[in-house]
This record gives structure tokens, sequence and C-alpha cells, in this order.
């Protein structure tokens, strides 16, 4: 197109100057016809692209280059899904060691591609970030006779695929959910939690009835999800998307009816290609199955049973989302007119009483909400890919070490973007902060009203009985009269498909038009700006908006009130079955699961002995915690400060999974008892080298202080954890001297190995079975490990876990408040077997030794330690009097030879005595008995086994461990996920379905 020529009218219009006059309507008339042949040209492109695109085999908006991975037709229980890899451009390096991103796009009357719609959506901020990425699309027909269970676990074999191809990489797949695809990945992660990674759902609805929605109020003002049932029928079976899509439409009239279009009119010259982009999104239109769609609207838009752990699979497994492991991040927006803040966050407050619910179930949730952006705006717009998307994607890594808890994630200008190598345009622009948040300030997002709740309970019931007089007496007929030919001519003549079937190259006055617009291009005359008649119609479009607008507020008001009249009537109310004085819940809520109680209860009692496990890496990050232990954010900033402090990046060694454990580990201890666990501190650097305490002392000082001025308490904790640290210094040092005499009979201490497995909440286990039955052979199954296996299995972290534990520093940092200690009488109990415990950690022998006077057995020879049992005192007492300083008792350990002395020590005199430290521990008859026997009777009996209704109060401080979240071993393992699960016996219990050939 030539530059255009804007009009000559520059001088000020007068009505009272005829000339003015004149050439301001002139100029105003030609501009208006020109543009009015331009826009009916760009929308006669829009027929034609509508057209061109039902004709392509595979539909979608994707914007990337790809290659088919997997296809959902192959399966047994075959769906209309595929998996695709995202083809990296020139200028994007995949990083082979980074945990890989698919993004799953909502079937909710579009077709796909909305994920990668641009450069800088989701897709494109993963892999600018160095992510490998996965697409998962789908065919606009389903499969007859597929279902939502089909298409939940065909994505639990993309998932489980994606970590076969990448199981060298640092942590399992991270997985985006779009709208409807974020419920739906989030019932496949409930399932099947060893499969996923971090979960980011953007603009999902997951709580129906939440907040002020009008759409929520359609269902119960049509009488029910009967009409979708009529409507499925209509389509002979299939239900189209172009319903769903008028829907959204209405939500706001004057976009649809008026602004939209407008938009394009007045900026016709520029607005076209944009605007053909996305109404091929807008426009591409596809199907359900019947039975899918009755699904969704029965148990998701109108039950609302996803939230309350109410839906039941077909072979009979709990839908529950706190079974999910993974952090989930929510990111919603207030200027989403389809799923609001409410929608998005309520299942929190559904799911959980309080924080300190979300902490015993060892759940971890990080919301972000924005101001304005609309719904697509969400997952195209560029602003936000720019923004939210890459601050999620750089920092997953961070997310994924978050302990248990409620957090809001915020994406603010960085101060030192000025300084950032990329230019201050870069993704270094801006920096996310996590804050830690209460179950309170969600409530507050999500204002729950239990009458709103009573009223959508009862429009259910009215729904579940017009649902079953439709089957019954009209189903029928309808099904008979409507065709395949019937019901194709009627999706063609749906309103809104008619609007780009009308107008195309195939209408008569097409040609016309056309060639009409392309002379026009070539003589364009824009009119100015400061044209009056162009202010007046700039005026009057303004005014049709308010108009439109206000129009929509007042029938949304008329909708609420009608709503609830009808349903919140006595009547109406008693005729449902639902008293109108009841002051029973709408929901029951879904409560804790005898499984999970007693997880808890076992929890409780194995605090004890993870207080003294481990090494220098977990005495530091319990030292991180314990000082910055009262802050409550911190932001990505830290993460890279820490990130310095072991030089370069992290190797593909480096066991994501195993670390995460160890992070979330220490948490749960530092929040059961502090005082304990900072205690247990020396014990865990014993066996650490003193150059290395020393050198970890000071990494630690300089990652608090890096994080701006300390407080009192905390500059009073860090002075405390470095004293603790300096006095196992030069203890340790002493004893690698002293060990190197006696080294010849002196048994070598066995080192702690790091637990990367802990037995999963059992009402978690019941899902990793689902998905056996359902393959046909080893390589299709969906992982699992039984319970009992998997609570066996420990593996050593890495060393390079062990030399890059200032990557998790930032964690630790960004990990807030922890919760308060449990009970009273729980942290009695916790205390004394802790106190306990502290000398069996020294003599691993004495705890399996039961105590035997030693004048029952012969003496031989190794037995010249046997007058060990003439000192009443216990051994921890017999050493007191060799220590004539009060210096701590690992000192003082050294030059014990000559009187009783612990189990420990006794080995290591072993050169002047035959005796060994194991019957030297035996002969102490007279102390009490070993920390581990007398903790045993404790677990299970007095405060610690309690009532079924005490019992639900304890996970409310008992933050369960991360053995649990890494159970199975699913996350970073080497080899074949399908193998373990060929070992289960679940695989013979239900019939096969979902999985792939």
């Amino acid at each position: 197109m030539n530059d255009k020529k804007p009009s000559s009218m520059s001088k000020a219009f007068s009505m009272f100057d005829p000339w003015s006059f004149a050439s301001a309507v002139s100029e105003y008339g030609v501009d208006a016809w020109q543009r009015s042949i331009l826009f009916a040209d760009v929308r006669r492109q829009r027929g034609d692209q509508y057209r061109e695109h039902l004709q392509e085999q595979v539909p979608n908006v994707l914007n990337f280059d790809c290659e088919l991975v997997m296809s959902g037709l192959e399966f047994t229980r075959p769906i209309n899904y595929g998996m695709v890899r995202i083809l990296p451009t020139a200028d994007v390096t995949i990083d082979p060691v980074k945990r890989p991103f698919i993004v799953i796009d909502p079937r909710a009357g579009h077709g796909p591609g909305i994920g990668g719609f641009k450069p800088d959506s989701e897709i494109g901020a993963a892999m600018k970030a160095g992510h490998a990425c996965y697409f998962v699309g789908f065919l606009p027909d389903p499969v007859p006779g597929q279902t939502v269970e089909d298409v939940m676990r065909g994505l639990a074999h993309f998932v489980r695929h994606v970590g076969e191809l990448h199981d060298s990489c640092i942590g399992k797949p991270a997985v985006i959910g779009n709208c409807q695809a974020g419920w739906l990945v989030m019932m496949a992660a409930s399932l099947w939690p060893e499969l996923f990674g971090p979960l980011i759902v953007a603009g999902a609805p997951l709580s129906y009835w939440a907040g002020d929605n009008p759409m929520r109020y359609g269902g119960g003002l049509t009488g029910g999800s009967w009409l979708t049932a009529l409507t499925s029928d209509l389509g002979a079976g299939r239900f189209d998307g172009a319903w769903l899509v008028e829907n959204f439409e209405k939500l706001d009239p004057a976009n649809t009816w008026w602004a939209k279009n407008y938009h394009l009119y007045a900026n016709v010259d520029t607005e076209g290609p944009r605007y053909l982009e996305f109404e091929k999104y807008w426009g591409g239109y596809v199907f359900l199955n019947d039975i899918e769609m009755q699904y969704i609207v029965d148990n998701l838009f109108i039950g609302n049973r996803l939230s309350s752990a109410e839906l039941i699979t077909s072979d009979g497994l709990r839908i529950d989302l706190r079974n999910i492991r993974s952090p989930i991040v929510v990111f919603c927006s207030y200027g989403d007119n389809i799923t609001p803040p409410p929608q998005a966050l309520g299942w929190i407050t559904d799911l959980y009483r309080n924080d300190e619910d979300v902490a015993s179930h060892d759940q971890t949730i990080v919301y972000t909400t924005h101001e304005s952006i609309g719904h697509l705006g969400i997952f195209v717009s560029g602003k936000v890919g720019r923004k939210e998307h890459v601050e999620f994607t750089s920092n997953i890594d961070l997310i994924d070490l978050l302990p248990a808890g409620v957090y809001q994630a915020t994406v603010d200008d960085n101060p030192d973007a000025a300084q950032s190598p990329h230019g201050p345009g870069s993704h270094d622009g801006y920096f996310m902060a996590l804050h830690r948040r209460t179950l309170d300030d969600v409530r507050n997002i999500v204002k729950p009203d239990p009458a709103s709740d009573h009223r959508f309970r009862a429009a259910a019931r009215v729904s579940d009985t017009n649902l079953a007089l439709y089957k019954r007496f009209v189903q029928p007929w309808v099904q008979g009269m409507v065709t395949p030919e019937i019901a194709s001519m009627m999706q063609t003549l749906h309103p809104l498909r008619m609007s780009y079937e009308w107008w195309s190259s195939t209408n008569t006055l097409a040609p016309t038009v056309a060639g009409a617009a392309t002379r026009l291009r070539d003589d364009r005359r824009e009119i100015m700006p400061d044209n009056p008649f162009w202010q007046v119609q700039e005026n009057v479009s303004a005014m049709i908006v308010r108009l439109l607008d206000s129009y929509r507020d007042q029938r949304d008001q008329m909708y609420a009130w009608l709503f609830e009249g009808l349903y919140g009537s006595p009547l109406v109310q008693a005729l449902t079955g639902y008293p109108a004085e009841s002051d029973l819940p709408a929901r029951n809520h879904p409560g804790d699961s005898p499984e999970h109680l007693a997880f808890v209860e076992r929890e409780l009692a194995r605090i004890r002995d993870r207080m003294t496990e481990g090494g220098l890496l977990e005495a530091t990050v319990r030292a991180i915690f314990y000082i910055l232990r009262t802050r409550g954010e911190a932001d990505e900033r830290h993460f890279r400060h820490a990130l310095k402090f072991h030089g370069p990046e992290r190797s593909g060694d480096f066991d994501m999974s195993s670390f995460r454990a160890l992070v979330r580990d220490q948490a749960v201890l530092l929040a059961h008892d502090a005082k304990a666990a900072m205690e247990a501190i020396p014990t865990l650097l014993q066996r650490a080298n003193a150059d290395d305490i020393r050198e970890r002392a000071q990494d630690l000082e300089r990652l608090v202080k890096s994080s701006g001025t300390l407080l009192a308490e905390e500059e009073a904790s860090l002075q405390r954890i470095l004293a603790l640290f300096e006095q196992s210094a030069p203890a340790k040092k002493l004893d690698v001297a002293k060990s190197s005499i006696s080294a010849p009979t002196a048994p070598e201490p066995k080192l702690a190995s790091i637990s990367t497995h802990r037995t999963p909440l059992p009402h978690s286990t019941q899902p990793q079975k689902s998905a056996l039955p359902t393959a046909t052979s080893a390589t299709e199954k969906i992982p699992a490990v039984p319970a009992k296996k998997a609570s066996s299995v420990t593996r050593q972290l890495p060393t390079s876990a062990t030399k890059n534990s200032s990557a998790m520093k930032d964690d630790v940092i960004a990990a807030a408040k922890p919760s308060s200690s449990l009970k009273d009488d729980a942290a009695e109990l916790a205390s004394s077997t802790t106190k306990a415990a502290a000398p069996v950690t020294d003599t691993p022998a004495a705890v399996k030794t039961p105590p035997a006077p030693i004048t029952k057995a012969p003496v031989p020879a190794k037995k010249a330690a046997a007058p060990v049992t003439k000192t009443p005192a216990p051994a921890k007492k017999a050493a007191a009097p060799v220590t004539k300083t009060p210096a701590p008792a690992k000192k003082a350990a050294a030059p014990v030879t000559k009187p009783p002395a612990p189990a420990k020590k006794a080995a290591a005199s072993v050169t002047k005595t035959p005796a060994p430290a194991k019957k030297a521990a035996a002969s102490v008859t007279k102390t009490p008995a070993p920390a581990k026997k007398a903790a045993a009777p404790t677990a299970t009996t007095g405060k610690a086994t309690t009532s079924a209704k005490q019992l639900a109060a304890l996970p409310a401080k008992a933050l369960p461990s991360a053995k649990k979240a890494t159970s199975a071993k699913t996350a970073h393992t080497r080899q074949p996920a399908a193998q373990k699960v060929s070992r289960t016996s679940a695989a013979k219990t239900a019939p096969k379905k979902g999985s792939e050939k």
C-alpha cells in the first residue's frame, strides 16, 4: 500500500464558515466510504479464512513449527488429542538439563493453539528460558464414545512419555493448563501425582458456585442441564462448540455487537491482520461428545463436585485435589469475565479449613492475580507473556522447592534492570517475589457465601430432576427424529457459523468489493483526527458502548434477582429436600480420610528420628529456615545470589526431587520443634570436615545479609547459628585426629543417607492404581509404585547436591513464617523423645542390644570392659567427671579412656580394653532404656494415640515430610517408569481403558 495522503484540512472548523463546513463534510464522507469498502473486504477475507480453516486436517492457530510425538488415536481407548514437540527457532537454545514444559490448550468450543498463538505466549516464554516444550492439542471431531475420563488418562500418558524422554533433566515436567484444560490437568494430577511437576493453571474455573459471575446463573435459569442434553441430541450425539462460544459472547454484548467491529472500522488501515489472526481462533469451532458435555455440565458447572472431592472415576477412585503433590500455580485476573479470581481460587477454601490443614496435606499453592487483563489475554497477551509467564518459567525450580503452604507471587519492575546484560527490555526487567499468605487472605478474595451455596444446591437438584424427566419422556423422540444430515444442516445454520459463512468470496458481490478495496488502498485518503465529524463519530461510538454496558449490568442484576428469588424461596428449597431454615452446609466438607489421619500419626512418631538425620547440607538448610523464620517474603534475586555461592549452574547429576525433599523436610522439622531442631545441629555436623563447616557458615552469613538489613531477632539467631557451627568445627577436627590413632579397630561410622521416598498418603496411592488396568503392555502403563515398597527405598543425595547447597537458600528465604508448633501434648512427646534419642545417635548398636546382666554369661577375653557395670550411673553421667571444663560433650569425649564412657566412646578406646563397643553398651544395665525403645510405646500410648476427633486436630500442626511428596520415585527416575508398574498386582483388578497401543 502506498503512503497515506491525509486531508489538507488543518485550520479550526467553524459552523459559520461555509467553506470549512463543506470541506469537513466532504473529507469525512470520502473517508467513511473508503473505510466501509476496506472494512467489508477484511470481513470477506475472514469468511475465506474460515472456510479454509475448516478444510485443514488438523486446524489450529499454533505459531510454532512442531513435530508429532504421540497420537491419542492410537490408545486402546482412543481420544482425539495429540502431542507435538515444539521445534526451537534459530535464536533459542534448549538446555537438556532443564525440565520440559507441556502446554495443554482448552477444548471449550474453540480450536487448539492459543497457548502458542504468539511468540510471547506461554510456549515462547518457556522456550526462551531454555526449556524443551511440548504442546497438546486436539482434532475438531471427538472419537465416538470418548469420555472426559478417557481424556484425563490420555493426558497422564502424555506427561509420562515426556518424563521418559527427559529422564536426565532436573525435575519432573511442568504442565500448563489453560481454562478448561486447567481443571482437566488438576484432575489427572490428583490421580497420578507421581507423574507431574509444578502445575500452572491459567484462567481455569475450579469452584463454579463462587464469585458473582453472571454466567453461573445460566444453568439454573434454564432449568438445568436438560437443555445440554437436547442440544447434543439435535447434533446427533455431538455438542457444537459454537454454543459455548455464543455464551461467552453474551457476557459482553458491547464488545460482541459493536466495539470489536467498530475498532476494526476505525483502524481499518492497520487492524486487518490482527483482526484476521484472532478471528481464525475465535471462529475455529470444535465439537464434544454428548457424554463429555453432559459430564462437564452436571458435575462441574451445575453440580460443582470437583472442589469438594465428590467425583468418582469408573473404577471407583476418588478425584481429590488434595492428593496433588506438586506446587500449584494459579494465575487469574480481575478483568476476566469468564473465570474471575473467586472461581479460580475457591477450591482452596472449599477443601481446606485453615493453614495447618494445607500444611498437613503437604500442598504448596501459589496464586497471582492481574488487575485488568481479559480471559484470553492471560494466554496470549504480549504484555503478560513478557512478564508473568516469563517469570513463572524462569523461576519454576524455585517454586518447586517451596515448603507446604499458601503463597502469593507478584511480578514487579526490577530496580537493577539497568545493569542487566540483556538490556532493560528483557526478562531481567522484572523480578518475581513470593509472599507467604494465609487461608484468610484467600477467603477475602473468594468471599464464600453459604446462603448462595444453598441456592445453587437447590438449582442442582432441580437440574437433576428435569434431566431425568427429559431423558425419560422426550429424549427418545428427539433422537429418533434427528438424522446426521439434519444435524449437519442445523450446525451450518448456527448464528455464529452463519456470520462467517454468508460473506466470503463465494458471495456474488464479493469480487466487486475486493476489486474496489484494491484500488482504494492505492489512493487512500485518511481523515485527520481533528475533523469534527470524526470526533462526533467517536463520541457516538462511546455512547453506544456505555448503553450496551448498562444493558448488560441491568440484565445481569435481573438474572441474579430471579435466581435468588426462585431458588432461595422456601417452597423450592423444601421441594428439593432442603429446608430453608437448615443450618447444615450446602456441601459436606470432604474431611480427612482415615488413611490421612493414620499418616499424620506415623509422621509424629517419626519426627523424632529425623531430627538427627543428615549432615552439613541439612544443617545449613535448617539454619537458614531458623534465621529467617519471621520473614514472609523473598524474591528471585535472593535465589540468584545463592547460586553464586557455588559457582556454575547445577550439573545434570543434581537430583531435584531429593533436594526438594530435603528442603521441605527441614521446614517440617523446624516448624514442629524449633528448639530440638537447633539442638540437633551439632549432631548433623559431626561427620563434616572442619574447613567445610567454617566455609558453609561464611556462605550462610553472606546469603542472609545479602537480603537486606537483619532484624534484631534475626541477627541474634544468626549469631547463635554461627556459634553452633564454630563449636562443631574444632570438635570435629579433634575427633579426626584421635580417630587416626584407633583407626585399625574402631568401626567407621556409617554415613546417614537421605531418604528420597516416603510412604505416600494412602488416599493418594489409590489413584496410582487406576492407570494400571488400562494398559495393555508394560510400556503403556502409568507408572506407580506400591506405598509399602516406596517407603523402604532410600537413596544417597548426589555429591553435587551437597556442594550446591547454596541453591536451596533462596527457597528457604522464599518460605515464609513456618507453621506453629504442635499441640502441647504432641510437642511434649516429641521433645521428650528427641532428648532421649541424643545419646543413641552415637551408638547405633546400643539400640538393638537389650540390657542384660553381665554376670549371666561367661566372660571371654574380649569382655574385659565388663567392670563398666559396677558404675551405677548412666553412660552419659559417667563422662561428666572426665570433663573438667564446661566444654561441649563432644570435646570431652576425646580423653575418655579410664572412666566408663558412652557406648561410642568405649569403642574409641578399644585399643586399651578388648571389650567392643556393642558389649560395653549392653552392660549398662542400670541406665535408662535407649531412646528408640522408650519412644516406641510412647508413640502408641498416652497422648500420641488419640480419638478420631483429636487426630483431626493433629494435622493442624504436624507438617508432613517431603519423603511423602516424592513417593514412588517418579520425579527423577533413570529407568522407564512402566517397568515399575508391571511389578504391581493392581493391573488385574479393572477393565483396560485409556492407554496407548
